[in-house]
C-alpha cells in the first residue's frame, strides 16, 4: 500500500551508481519515483543493484521505476543485453500487411521486452507514444509513431499497453494531448500548434481517447493556442482540466514531461509549481541534477487524496504476477516488423 508521504515527483540520477548525496535525498524527500537512462546504464546486474540501493533508500517497494523503451531511436538500455527493438513505424508497417497478424505481433513482443524490464527493477515503460504526425512536422516523432491515422495508432497503442501490463510493467501513454503537429523539438525549444478544436478533437485526441482508461499519461511540452496561448499543456490549466481531463476523458496519473527540457521557461522552482498548479499529478525531473531535484521537492505537494488514488492505480498493475512470453516468439514478431518497414521503404523508393 502506498505511503501517503511520498511526494509528487520523478527524478534521475547521476550515474551507474547511487551517491550517498542521492540516497541521503531519495529518503529525506521520498519522490514517488525514478527514470533510469542510458547514463544509468552499463550492465543488467549494475542496473538491478542501482535500482535496489534506491528501494532501499526509499524504504519500500511503492515507487515506480521508470524508463523510455520505445524501441527504434528512443531505448534507453543497449547492447548485447537487450534486443534491439523495432521503431513503432515497423509495427505500423505489418499491421498495413495484416492487421490481426500485426498487432498481435506488436503485443508478443512488448510483453516479452516489458518481461526483460521487470528481471532488472523497471516497472514503468513510457509507451505507447500515441502522437499522430502530419506534414511538415517536426521529425522528433517520426517512426516513433504507429502510422499516421489515428485509429491505426490507437489499436497499435492498446496492444502495447496490454503487452506491457501483461508482464507487471505500468504503460505511460505519451505525449497527451498530442505532440504530433509539432513543428520544433521541444527538448530545445517551445513548438505552437494553432490548430482549431474540432480538428485536434477528430485527429490529435482520437488515440488518447480510446486509450482513456489506461492508468497514466505523459503531457506534452506543446501550446495549443485555441486552448490556451500562452502556457504549453504541461502547464496550462485550460489544456488539462478541459482538453486532458475534459474532451479526452483521461482521470488516471498525469505526469509532466521533464520540467528541465528547454520548452519550458523559468526556474526549476517555478516549472514544478506550475504543473502542480496546473493540476499535473506527477512533476518529472530527469538531468540527474541534484540541486535542481532538491528545488522540485520543496513545491510538490505529498501524494494524497485523488493524485494518491491514481498512484495507487499504478502500483496495481506493478504488483502483479507477470506473465511471460516465449522469446522465440517474440523475436519472430520484430523480424517480421523490420521485414515490413524494409518492404514498405522499399516500395517507397521505387514509386520515387
Amino acid at each position: 500500500v502506498a505511503e501517503a508521504g511520498r511526494r509528487a515527483f520523478i527524478i534521475g540520477l547521476s550515474g551507474e551508481t547511487l551517491s550517498g548525496d542521492e540516497a541521503r535525498f531519495i529518503e529525506r524527500w521520498r519522490p514517488c519515483g525514478i527514470i533510469v537512462f542510458s547514463r544509468n546504464f552499463r550492465t543488467n546486474d549494475q542496473l538491478q543493484q542501482l535500482i535496489g540501493d534506491v528501494r532501499d533508500a526509499a524504504g519500500s517497494e511503492d515507487l515506480l521505476v521508470l524508463v523510455d523503451q520505445e524501441g527504434g531511436r528512443v531505448q534507453r538500455l543497449t547492447g548485447t543485453q537487450w534486443p534491439d527493438f523495432p521503431p513503432a513505424a515497423a509495427f505500423a508497417a505489418l499491421y498495413q500487411q495484416d492487421g490481426k497478424a500485426g498487432g498481435e505481433a506488436l503485443r508478443v513482443a512488448t510483453q516479452w521486452l516489458a518481461g526483460l524490464l521487470r528481471d532488472v527493477g523497471v516497472n514503468t515503460n513510457c509507451v505507447p507514444c500515441l502522437d499522430v504526425p502530419v506534414a511538415g512536422a517536426h521529425g522528433i516523432i517520426g517512426d516513433r509513431a504507429y502510422g499516421r491515422d489515428p485509429r491505426t495508432i490507437a489499436v497499435l497503442g492498446r496492444a502495447v499497453a496490454d503487452g506491457c501490463m501483461a508482464a507487471g510493467v505500468l504503460p505511460v501513454m505519451k505525449h497527451i494531448p498530442g505532440h504530433g503537429r509539432a513543428g520544433v523539438d521541444s527538448h530545445l525549444e517551445l513548438p505552437t500548434v494553432d490548430a482549431t478544436a474540432g480538428d485536434l478533437e477528430r485527429q490529435d485526441f482520437v488515440p488518447f481517447c480510446e486509450l482513456n482508461a489506461l492508468p497514466a499519461a505523459m503531457t506534452a511540452h506543446v501550446t495549443f493556442t485555441n486552448f490556451d496561448a500562452t502556457c504549453p499543456a504541461s502547464v496550462s490549466r485550460e489544456v488539462i482540466c478541459k482538453a486532458i481531463r475534459g474532451d479526452i476523458g483521461f482521470d488516471g496519473l498525469l505526469i509532466s514531461d521533464d520540467v528541465s527540457m528547454q520548452a519550458l521557461s523559468g526556474s526549476i522552482e517555478e516549472r514544478a509549481s506550475a504543473v502542480v498548479a496546473a493540476g499535473g499529478d506527477v512533476v518529472l525531473h530527469c538531468n540527474g541534477d541534484l540541486e535542481e531535484a532538491r528545488s522540485v521537492a520543496m513545491v510538490v505537494p505529498e501524494l494524497c487524496g485523488k493524485r494518491l488514488l491514481r498512484y495507487k492505480r499504478c502500483l496495481d498493475i506493478v504488483f502483479r504476477e507477470p506473465r511471460r512470453v516465449d522469446k522465440g516468439l517474440a523475436m519472430a514478431a520484430m523480424g517480421r516488423a523490420r521485414d515490413a518497414l524494409a518492404m514498405e521503404r522499399g516500395n517507397s523508393h521505387r514509386a520515387e
